[in-house]
């Protein structure tokens, strides 16, 4: 299960509309709006992350959304997304400094 928090900005006047054309897409569900600003907050719940993705820009393409960004992202034992994880991962636990390689600060 991949579950996401998405802010959605519309205009004012869109909001309402915008808010049903959210609740009519698969897994989203809109908890939260404020018309002055024209902001939505939504949660969308995908199967994989693949999915997920795919949802977000179905939000981005929606007529009258300003834009929508991903805020929050939760995944449980996505076995897919596991797989691509460094095997050597672990070895970085615990690391008083972060490796050169790795610092781009």
């Amino acid at each position: 299960m991949n579950l996401s928090g998405i802010l959605v900005i519309t205009a004012p006047d869109q909001v309402e509309a915008c808010m049903a054309q959210l609740n009519a897409l698969p897994g989203v569900d809109v908890h939260h709006s404020d018309i002055a600003s024209g902001k939505i907050v939504a949660t969308q719940e995908a199967e994989k992350t693949e999915d997920e993705v795919e949802g977000l820009k179905r939000i981005k393409a929606l007529p009258g959304v300003l834009m929508a960004e991903m805020v929050y992202h939760y995944f449980e034992e996505d076995k897919a997304l596991e797989a691509q994880m460094p095997a050597d991962l672990d070895k970085y636990q615990g690391l008083k400094e972060i490796p050169v390689f790795k610092n781009k600060s």
